[in-house]
């Protein structure tokens, strides 16, 4: 019964076992780490289309607006006060799940109103 566990491969067997590594490694590409990358390109193109006036949802789900961009992040307007957050803390999925289109249009209209209250 030991000499079946002792006996050698058969010639040929590693190769089928590097295309095998290959395969799981090619999946793992396409499964995992592809679609994290599109996630993050995502997340840095939103923060960069935000503006002074976008009301935003934070990860934490503090609810604001933005009163000030800066280098490394954002003033966060709320109810509480002025704070201040880096960009990473805007999400995405949280805002445009609370706010969606209607944010963009709602930024629109009070940008209206805010230079019509400045010209009187």
């Amino acid at each position: 019964m030991l000499t079946i566990f002792l006996q050698a491969q058969p010639q040929g067997g590693g190769s089928t076992m590097l295309i095998m590594m290959g395969i799981m490694v090619v999946g793992l590409y396409f499964i995992m780490i592809r679609p994290q990358m599109r996630k993050q390109k995502q997340e840095k193109s939103f923060q960069d289309t935000l503006k002074v006036g976008s009301r935003v949802v934070l990860t934490s789900g503090l609810h604001g607006r933005i009163a000030q961009i800066q280098e490394d992040g954002f003033v966060i307007e709320t109810l509480s006060g002025k704070l201040k957050f880096e960009k990473a803390a805007v999400s995405r999925e949280y805002t445009e799940a609370r706010f969606g289109e209607k944010a963009v249009k709602n930024d629109k209209s009070s940008e209206k109103t805010e230079t019509e209250t400045e010209k009187k």
